[in-house]
């Protein structure tokens, strides 16, 4: 039985991602929590988040929770989702705030003036909805997921590593951005798998198998 935990740190609705996790690792120890002691005594560990990213950041240090993601994201599966990843980034110009700089580069916001679609019609921002993620390469949790597969989104930024073999699918929306990123022991998406249908569901299924 692997124990997985889904930080908690006051931004989101958690549950979603825990019934989501339960569902495809049923008979392990799923559990939402913002005790650090619990983060740091699980084998695998969920960083989720939506809101916004000053917020976010100051919620996480209220919670005293900033050295236990920076430890479990040294040493052990982790997995960022939506605001759970571009927190893991050096800065953000959301609020021109400091990210926990695990991560080297930066969160941006779409350029709205360029958000133009092929079509010629404008395009909304925030980005919301189903998009196409095209896989840039190898990876344990793109296994049984087709490239180009539709996961679903809902963010007005989005992370530019400085490291672009961080880089591990990219996604056209006005702009290319990259909507997921790995290294070592951590994964971590803009979209959310948890409310992708069986793209996300399958996604999850590999982060509990995952041997980084």
């Amino acid at each position: 039985m692997t124990s997985v935990a889904i930080i908690d740190y006051g931004m989101g609705n958690l549950r979603s991602v825990a019934k989501a996790i339960e569902h495809v690792a049923p008979g392990h120890d799923v559990f939402v929590t913002s005790d650090p002691a619990r983060v740091a005594a699980a084998e695998r560990v969920v960083f989720p988040g939506q809101g916004a990213m000053p917020d976010c950041m100051r919620e996480l240090d209220a919670r005293g929770l900033r050295p236990a993601v920076l430890a479990a994201a040294a040493e052990k599966p982790f997995l960022g989702i939506c605001i759970g990843q571009q927190m893991l980034f050096q800065h953000s110009a959301e609020g021109d705030v400091p990210g926990l700089g695990i991560l080297p580069g930066e969160v941006v916001r779409f350029p709205e003036a360029k958000m133009v679609a092929t079509d010629g019609s404008r395009l909304k921002v925030p980005h919301m909805g189903w998009n196409e993620v095209r896989q840039c390469g190898p990876h344990a949790l793109w296994e049984g997921i087709p490239d180009g597969d539709r996961f679903y989104f809902v963010h007005s930024y989005f992370v530019v590593p400085a490291d672009a073999s961080l880089t591990a699918a990219e996604t056209d929306y006005g702009v290319r951005f990259t909507s997921a990123v790995a290294r070592a022991n951590i994964f971590a998406a803009q979209f959310h798998p948890e409310k992708s249908a069986a793209a996300g569901l399958r996604l999850l299924a590999n982060f509990i198998r995952w041997q980084p």
